[in-house]
């Protein structure tokens, strides 16, 4: 009993302590950078919210994680890991059973727990893919600087899954001064968003761009667009002309990808640069790519770009195109729109720097089983003080609960349960609001629908799962006791 006693004092200790070695020897500092050099800048830092800090241990992982370097991949990995250590410390438990019954008993249970742990490692990444969560944000302190967007989709886009003024109070959330939509196909319902705003319908700031993404032989983004043309079944090069003629900007999109053609043909176009970077990739594609991109951008005088991508969505806000436009807030909107293209146009990239959110070492050639691990540690290095501070309040909190666990009536076996009923309830909830929300805007995003029909799908299952666990362990047992 007391070997047991000094076990749990040693245990409690020990990772409060790791977490202070972490931080103080081997930090990580957070930092807006230049994505063109690759270096710090002084005049740009970061606000991390309240909230955030108040429950780091919940929030904090969540957010690094969903700026993993591949987190499709490195979020199931997690999951993997957290089941085989749980699995692990289940067979552990096994040992000092005496009984084969008990052991049996204690084993359906172990295996019993595991769906209810993968159903919540899902309902996590549904989180982290759909949920906004207070991530940390950009904080502005240069002179004439202003923080534009040139690449985002709502749900008038066939892959966008967010409704424009949603997409406006995200763009006012994450610092930005101006933002384009460029929704697939179709940038009228963004003029007629923009030309309600303009007629003071909500306020100015962050000011609504209209734009349109075409697909032609590689995703371009059509700039400052007015309603002047259309683009259905014009090719790329008549496209192109329009968007010059009516004063727009094209930029290629996400080049680097592979799927266009090469980058002589853009330029013979008569494109006015390339993104340089895309949220959905960041510093993570291959750097000689990206050498290469940079060196013949800047030999043809082509402008660089930074395309958040957001399509209401997937990764936090990670990317900024700082334009340096003097006196902005005395301008009105049209001048503010005609300022930003005006550089776009004159491809002057002495008034444009692609700014990019690092908060972690690039790991090339790391194997992706580790990859978990090595975020985990990473995510540590980048705490600051107050953060830790939650992170050892929140640690005191869950010794408090252990030591009182003989209190609690339901047990670890019992909250897991009803956690995974509460997570099966949040995924149908989910679907109800997307399919709901789907019928508003039918005929144009296909993916409230899909999305919906996969939670439903994925929810109800689960939910008939958790009951069946509730029942036996709740209800089932009672009624056990009671006969004997």
């Amino acid at each position: 009993m007391e070997n047991k006693r000094w076990t749990r004092a040693f245990m409690g200790v020990i990772p409060p302590f790791a977490l202070f070695v972490i931080v103080l020897f081997f930090p990580y500092q957070i930092a807006i950078i230049d994505a063109l050099t690759v270096q710090p800048l002084a005049e740009y830092g970061i606000h991390i919210h309240f909230w955030r800090i108040v429950f780091e241990p919940f929030l904090g992982p969540l957010l690094y994680f969903n700026r993993a370097i591949n987190p499709l991949q490195e979020l199931p990995i997690a999951v993997m890991w957290i089941l085989v250590l749980y699995l692990v410390y289940g067979l552990m438990q096994l040992k000092p059973l005496q009984s084969i019954l008990l052991r049996r008993k204690k084993l359906l249970r172990i295996l019993g727990n595991l769906p209810l742990l993968v159903g919540i490692g899902f309902g996590i990444f549904v989180i982290l893919l759909f949920i906004p969560l207070p991530n940390n944000t950009i904080v502005n302190n240069s002179q004439n600087d202003i923080l534009v967007t040139t690449h985002t989709h709502t749900e008038y886009s066939h892959d966008g899954l967010t409704s424009q003024k949603n997409m406006w109070k995200w763009h006012k959330r994450n610092g930005f001064d101006a933002f384009f939509i460029t929704d697939h196909a179709n940038h009228k319902k963004t003029l007629e968003f923009s030309e309600q705003q303009r007629n003071n319908k909500f306020p100015l700031k962050p000011l609504v761009l209209v734009g349109q993404e075409h697909s032609g032989s590689n995703h371009m983004s059509l700039l400052g667009l007015d309603g002047s043309f259309v683009t259905k079944d014009k090719p790329d090069s008549s496209i192109v002309k329009l968007t010059h003629k009516y004063g727009g900007a094209v930029i290629v999109n996400h080049w680097f990808d592979g799927k266009g053609k090469e980058k002589e043909f853009y330029k013979a176009l008569g494109v006015d640069g390339f993104e340089i970077e895309n949220v959905g990739k960041e510093l993570y594609y291959d750097r000689s790519q990206f050498r290469e991109l940079k060196k013949y951008c800047e030999e043809n005088g082509l402008i660089m770009v930074g395309g958040l991508d957001y399509h209401g969505y997937g990764r936090v806000c990670a990317i900024w195109n700082a334009f340096t436009i003097p006196n902005w807030s005395g301008m009105d909107p049209d001048h503010k729109e005609s300022a930003i293209l005006q550089i776009l146009r004159e491809r002057d990239q002495s008034k444009l720097k692609v700014l990019m959110y690092r908060d972690r070492p690039l790991n090339e050639g790391l194997s992706p089983l580790f990859g978990p691990i090595v975020t985990v540690v990473n995510y540590f290095r980048t705490l600051n003080s107050f953060q830790v501070v939650s992170w050892i309040l929140w640690w005191g909190v869950l010794q408090l609960f252990l030591k009182f666990k003989k209190a609690n009536v339901m047990g670890w076996d019992k909250t897991l349960a009803i956690a995974g009923g509460a997570n099966a309830l949040f995924l149908l909830v989910l679907g109800v609001l997307y399919f709901l929300r789907g019928q508003v805007i039918e005929g144009y995003s296909d993916l409230y629908d899909e999305y919906s029909s996969l939670l439903f799908i994925i929810g109800g299952v689960l939910a008939v799962y958790s009951a069946m666990v509730i029942y036996s362990r709740f209800f089932a047992q009672q009624k056990i006791g009671r006969k004997e």
